[in-house]
């Protein structure tokens, strides 16, 4: 196997730089080859064009971090392949591990979020010294059994299956890493079936509420705008909060905002409609915010409560709940699962099924399908 340093340009102006572990190709029965590749992609940048002492400093510095991680990717594989063991990395503590893992993910709020819940549950059931060499299967079974019977929220209660969900494939995600690098011998944690995720109940509005909201008074006119916005193009309130002019294209065949989706950190190109656009007003300049003055808080959480019993909705309507009512919408409208899927950003198809299923028209036909009784009471 061959491992090697690569960059890759961004939109950005910078580098992103990654490592390809390159294992041969294969030539399939009509003679096409194919190259076996995996990566490992770093979370580290080089800017293009270093235009001061500083950004050429960083650059630098930056370079060699990536080429020492390089250089231990290389003594990891050859351990590996020739069977050497670090006697060491079974002696380093587990959670100082974790939260090596979890540092990782700061770039990504909401996912160091649970990380760091997660964290929590893991140094209340184990000791702070409890090293890789005395893991087993035994002990990712106990964890669970914890997760599901023992752990407590912070007011006290059992945790969520949701929860539960979440905490152990963090449990797992760290796992998974710890052998892949060499710290444990087996994949112990392949040998322990997980939780299934439970079911959540996704709030939204129907099209007639959403009309009965647009033509009620907010407090707030940023809020009323980035809300309605948000129901008709189903983009999340931070990529909303964060959007700048520059994001915004005024095509000839019609608006759409191409913009790196915050909490994926994937490049999104979405069309919108001419309403939707018309919500965004008249256009500033680049490094302009589009929404200036939205924020986030319990103040304008309440607003939106207060604004929907305006409009008779007794619903408990978050700003999320937007994102939601865009999916029930389209959906109710035709537009097919896989569409609705792309336009949400979602990584996996079975997201957006949940909303199929609030939808599901057989469902809503066969509850008439039995006829009338004379009922007499």
């Amino acid at each position: 196997m061959k491992i090697t340093l690569k960059k890759k340009k961004l939109n950005t102006g910078k580098y992103s730089l990654y490592i390809e572990y390159y294992k041969g190709s294969n030539t399939d029965n009509l003679g096409k080859t194919k190259h076996n590749r995996d990566f490992e992609y770093l979370k580290q940048y080089l800017i293009i064009n270093p235009k001061n002492k500083d950004e050429k400093k960083a650059n630098k510095e930056t370079l060699e971090l990536c080429e020492n991680i390089l250089a231990i990717r290389k003594t990891e594989f050859l351990q590996g392949k020739y069977n050497l063991k670090d006697n060491q990395k079974g002696k380093v503590r587990i959670l100082d591990y974790y939260k090596q893992l979890k540092e990782c993910r700061y770039d990504s709020k909401s996912n160091y979020d649970n990380w760091d819940a997660a964290e929590k549950h893991l140094e209340r059931f184990c000791s702070t010294t409890l090293t890789f060499n005395e893991i087993n299967e035994d002990f990712i079974k106990e964890y669970k059994k914890y997760l599901d019977i023992d752990a407590k929220t912070k007011a006290n209660t059992p945790l969520s299956q949701n929860s539960k969900y979440t905490y152990f494939n963090k449990f797992k995600a760290f796992l998974r890493e710890a052998f892949n690098d060499g710290y444990i011998s087996t994949n112990y944690i392949a040998k322990v079936k997980g939780f299934k995720m439970g079911e959540s109940k996704r709030e939204y509005l129907t099209h007639s509420e959403l009309q009965d909201l647009s033509n009620s008074y907010c407090k707030h006119p940023i809020l009323k705008s980035a809300f309605i916005f948000s129901c008709l193009t189903g983009m999340r309130w931070s990529d909303i909060h964060k959007m700048y002019w520059a994001e915004v294209r005024d095509e000839d065949s019609g608006a759409r905002i191409i913009f790196l989706q915050k909490k994926t950190d994937g490049l999104e190109y979405l069309y919108i409609s001419e309403q939707a656009r018309e919500l965004l007003g008249k256009r500033q300049s680049n490094s302009d915010r589009v929404f200036q003055g939205l924020k986030y808080g319990a103040h304008f959480n309440a607003e939106i409560l207060r604004w929907c019993m305006r409009a008779g909705i007794t619903k408990h309507i978050t700003f999320h709940s937007a994102r939601h009512t865009n999916a029930v919408l389209l959906l109710e409208n035709g537009a097919d699962i896989y569409t609705v899927s792309k336009r949400l950003g979602h990584k996996e198809l079975r997201t957006t099924e949940i909303y199929a299923k609030i939808i599901d028209k057989k469902m809503k036909e066969a509850a008439n399908l039995i006829p009338e009784l004379n009922i007499e009471l």
